[in-house]
Parts: structure tokens; sequence; C-alpha cells
């Protein structure tokens, strides 16, 4: 029922913002090591792709979550068939300023509300533990949890900062599978997205 009641909000978000020409959400969490333009241009991108979503089947948007960093698209939650998982894809892609799509969604019948709270659970653990660890810049990191599987996209400062944010996953009771989609921060693939996005902005 909370996912459906946080949806129903979003969706009317979604088409206000985007009706207006306001789709913008930066928070905290996108700002850190991206800057401002970058976490306007994800918000907007977010809300393509729930708009997206929306128009095309109302099951899709309120099982599919969106996770944007720096124009790379995590997909994550459950459908029923593969056409429906494909089709995610490919609505993801039609929205302009998406660079890479991630597709984790998963193929399954599994899941109910007693999974979804075990899900809800672990994702609280796990953000309690990154934000209490000093060493470790937990703006910069989104997670997802699906059926017990946790699905990590964001920006490391290095290495290190990054096996810390797995081994805190790994020390969680019930999680399956730990994904990292976690790019470095000298990643070259920022320094050629953030050029074209000054270049689109000047």
């Amino acid at each position: 029922m909370n996912v459906l009641i946080r949806k129903f909000f979003l969706s009317i978000f979604v088409i206000t913002l985007l009706n207006s020409c306001a789709a913008i959400n930066v928070t905290t969490s996108s700002i850190k090591e991206k800057g401002i333009k970058e976490a306007i241009s994800d918000g907007m991108i977010d809300a393509g792709i729930n708009k997206e979503f929306l128009n095309h089947d109302i099951n899709m948007f309120l099982n599919v979550e969106i996770e944007v960093v720096e124009g790379r698209v995590l997909l994550t939650g459950s459908v029923k068939k593969k056409k429906h998982r494909l089709n995610a894809l490919k609505l993801a892609w039609k929205v302009l300023g998406v660079r890479e799509v991630i597709n984790e969604i998963d193929v399954t019948k599994k899941g109910g509300i007693k999974q979804y709270l075990i899900d809800v659970k672990i994702k609280t653990q796990m953000r309690y533990k990154i934000i209490t660890d000093k060493e470790i810049s937990s703006i910069n990191y989104n997670f997802e949890v699906v059926n017990g599987n946790l699905y990590i996209i964001g920006i490391a400062k290095n290495k290190k900062e990054l096996k810390k944010v797995v081994k805190h996953a790994n020390d969680i009771k019930g999680i399956l599978k730990v994904v990292s989609h976690v790019i470095m921060k000298n990643d070259p693939r920022r320094k050629k997205y953030q050029r074209k996005l000054q270049e689109k902005n000047d």
C-alpha cells in the first residue's frame, strides 16, 4: 500500500513537472560528486522515464524503480514477463540525456508485501551503515533492493571506499546478492559526459 501511495503522488509530481518544463530533482544525494548541472539533468531524465512508464503501463510505473547518476540509468524491480522487461529498457532509451541503461529488472512472480518489507528493512540498514561510516561519502551512493538482491549505483572516491561499501552490504542478514554498478570518481567516462553537458548548456 505504501508503494502505491508513493507512486500515485510521484505520478502527479512527474506530470506536473514535465508539463511545466520544470522537471528538476536536485537532492543532496546527487550533488556531492556530480555538481548542480549534472543533478538537474539526472532529475529531468528520472522524471522523463517515469512519464514514459506511466503512459505505457501503470504496472510498469508501479513496479520498476529508477536511479540516475550522470545519465547512467539503473532499472530495478520485478515484472512477470520478459517482454515487460524489454519494454522498460526501450522506454528508458527514449528519454533525452540517457547515455547508459543498466537493466536489472527481475522477471519473476516472487514478491508480495512480506518480501517488500524485508527489502525495505535491508535498504534502511544499508543506508544507516553507510551514513554512520565516516570514511564513506554516503551521499554518493544510491541503493535499491529487490527480492533480497542489493543493487548499488554511484560514484566512489576510490577502490578502498567502494570495498568498504560492499563489505557493509555483505554483513547485512537477508541479502542474497550484491551487485555494484559504481564507477570511480576519476573514470574517463565522467569527464566525457561533463564536457558534453557543458557544451549543451553553453
